[in-house]
């Protein structure tokens, strides 16, 4: 019985606590830097890599008419688990060709 309530007691504790975290995911990046600097079928892997370090992830994309793309994604989310509603978050998804050349990219912002 005695470590039964305990363990409810500590489940308790840790609820309210991870009510009071924040987060951090991925590494902050210059969103304003890559798009005021970005030029598609011009710029390459290693200019993106200059102005924003490695990637978060990569993988390959398939385009409907067949063609495949190498993919980067960088992303970065702070924030307080209590009060979600006002984290921040980044999103950058790049596709680069078969020569490491950007051919498209999106990116969102929270505001």
């Amino acid at each position: 019985m005695k470590k039964s309530i305990i363990s409810i007691v500590f489940l308790f504790l840790m609820l309210q606590l991870a009510g009071c975290s924040s987060f951090h995911v991925g590494h902050d990046f210059n969103i304003l830097l890559f798009n005021s600097s970005v030029k598609v079928n011009s710029t390459t892997k290693a200019q993106v890599k200059k102005w924003l370090g490695e990637p978060n992830s990569t993988g390959i994309s398939l385009d409907k008419d067949g063609e495949i793309s190498n993919e980067w994604m960088y992303f970065y989310g702070t924030g307080a688990f209590s009060n979600m509603q006002n984290a921040k978050l980044k999103i950058l998804q790049i596709r680069f060709n078969k020569n490491g050349i950007i051919n498209s990219y999106n990116w969102s912002n929270s505001k």
